[in-house]
């Protein structure tokens, strides 16, 4: 997997309703976003940085662009855990997890799904 950039806040709430949409249109990313809704021209600007990043390309109709993405939100999501627990935990999702216990934000039930989860996990894989 190629190295994926990091997005500023701003950047990826606009990622997160593209994801969420789907193919959209400026407007349509607005709709999505919370209040203060941002100015369009702030969110088609943040719309080209994403570009020039290699997270979005879009399909033209007349003078109108619609965007889409071109990074999955799995993909991201799993570029970003991995960069915050090598930067936080040495790497270490062990480490990772002990530490959310310690700090009593995971359940013994949170705990037993997740071991039930990597189990699956490992019965799916060839």
């Amino acid at each position: 997997m190629t190295a994926v950039k990091t997005l500023t806040k701003a950047e990826e709430q606009v990622m997160q309703a593209l994801w969420k949409a789907g193919p959209a249109f400026v407007k349509d990313l607005i709709d999505l976003m919370p209040e203060p809704k941002p100015h369009y021209n702030t969110v088609s600007t943040l719309i080209k940085i994403l570009q020039d990043k290699g997270f979005v390309d879009y399909k033209a109709f007349g003078k109108s662009y619609q965007y889409f993405a071109l990074i999955s939100k799995d993909e991201y999501s799993r570029n970003t855990m991995q960069h915050f627990v090598k930067g936080y935990f040495s790497g270490s999702f062990r480490d990772m997890v002990s530490f959310f216990v310690k700090e009593k934000d995971l359940s013994v039930n949170e705990l037993e799904q997740l071991l039930q989860q990597i189990k699956n996990a490992k019965k799916e894989q060839p």
